[in-house]
């Protein structure tokens, strides 16, 4: 079994095997998209901040530097020198955020690149066999992540297309993987969708378990939702979910999203948050876990009341920006559009967010 709860815990946790380690549940991916995470940030910088795992996207990865590259390259650990845990979605998401550039039919999905307008075709089998190329060490089904609004019609439609390219992503993954023992073979998740219909939700659920694989994820939600109904829907799916594998909610996101997700038992979650706010100078300080809520600060590090501030970002923060620099030298930085900026700034937003999810891990009865 490659997921072990921890039944002493006041929130849901354990720990998840991979090829490359285990992993503490509940966690937090930093998102190295195109095999970098954005701001400047390196590998060592990245794996300093323990974050037991990354993320990064088929999608992009396809587009440059390509799948016979990557294969030659001898996949994105040894491009990137990174040695924890990697986890790449399918493409599913592009589905959704690149809605204008492409067309779905029963075979895959044809994007028009939105590099030089090439046309790249990403099928359920061609999802995974890049992902094996990547090497990644959590495999997603191609998924269509739906909009949100959309009709029950477009929703019930879409998520039987869905199940049906997680049977052939199944069906694909196995006959490539076959020759591996389980230990050195990648996990594969299904994605649940459905949008903000419980009964579709039930059913892609029910069907994605009947298929048997080793997490499951809850897909197609932060896409314009409110919060309440994002806790609705993730109420009304989590029950359809095994208690023993891991769940994984994609795309969440603020503090406050991922504390309410955690305490109705979802394990893994991933964001462009803390490095999309630092570029833009919003800080992330402060943090107090309590029974109810999470509360932090965030820090607008433009402010005029900055500038003479010499305190840490954040005077709990053990991370080398909090640790060797002031607040009026990251405004300093950030007025003056140094590149020092984003990676000082990402880098302390990352570990704030890491930093949470470790306390998290640490509640116990």
């Amino acid at each position: 079994m490659s997921f072990k709860l921890d039944q002493k815990s006041i929130f849901r946790q354990g720990v998840l095997l991979t090829r490359r380690g285990h992993i503490r549940t509940p966690f937090f991916m930093p998102i190295a998209t195109k095999g970098a995470i954005k701001g400047a940030v390196s590998s060592q910088d990245l794996e300093a901040l323990d974050p037991q795992i990354a993320l990064a996207n088929t999608y992009h990865l396809l587009l440059q530097p390509g799948l016979e590259a990557m294969k030659k390259l001898g996949g994105l650990h040894k491009l990137m020198n990174f040695s924890l845990p990697i986890l790449t979605d399918s493409g599913g998401y592009q589905v959704f955020s690149l809605s204008k550039i492409r067309k779905i039919t029963e075979k895959g999905v044809t994007f028009s690149s939105h590099i030089d307008g090439q046309e790249i075709f990403l099928s359920p089998e061609k999802s995974i066999e890049m992902q094996l190329a990547i090497g990644s060490d959590i495999i997603m089904v191609l998924d269509e992540c739906t909009p949100y609004p959309c009709s029950y019609k477009y929703a019930k439609e879409s998520l039987e297309l869905t199940t049906r390219w997680a049977k052939r992503c199944k069906e694909y993954f196995a006959k490539k993987t076959k020759h591996l023992p389980k230990k050195k073979r990648p996990l594969l998740f299904g994605i649940v969708q459905g949008s903000v219909y419980k009964d579709l939700r039930e059913q892609s659920a029910t069907e994605l378990v009947d298929l048997d694989f080793d997490g499951y994820a809850i897909g197609g939600l932060a896409v314009g939702e409110p919060q309440a109904k994002m806790l609705e829907i993730l109420e009304a799916t989590i029950p359809f979910l095994p208690k023993d594998k891991p769940r994984y909610l994609m795309g969440v996101g603020k503090p406050e999203d991922i504390f309410a997700a955690v305490k109705r038992g979802v394990d893994m979650f991933d964001c462009v948050i803390p490095t999309r706010n630092a570029r833009h100078g919003s800080i992330f300080a402060n943090l107090q876990i309590l029974m109810t809520k999470v509360k932090y600060d965030t820090l607008l590090i433009k402010k005029d009341k900055f500038k003479t501030d010499q305190k840490p970002l954040d005077p709990k923060c053990t991370c080398l920006t909090c640790q060797h620099y002031s607040r009026a030298y990251l405004r300093h930085l950030y007025r003056v559009n140094e590149m020092l900026y984003a990676r000082l700034a990402t880098v302390h937003n990352l570990s704030f967010y890491l930093e949470f999810l470790k306390q998290l891990r640490e509640e116990k009865e």
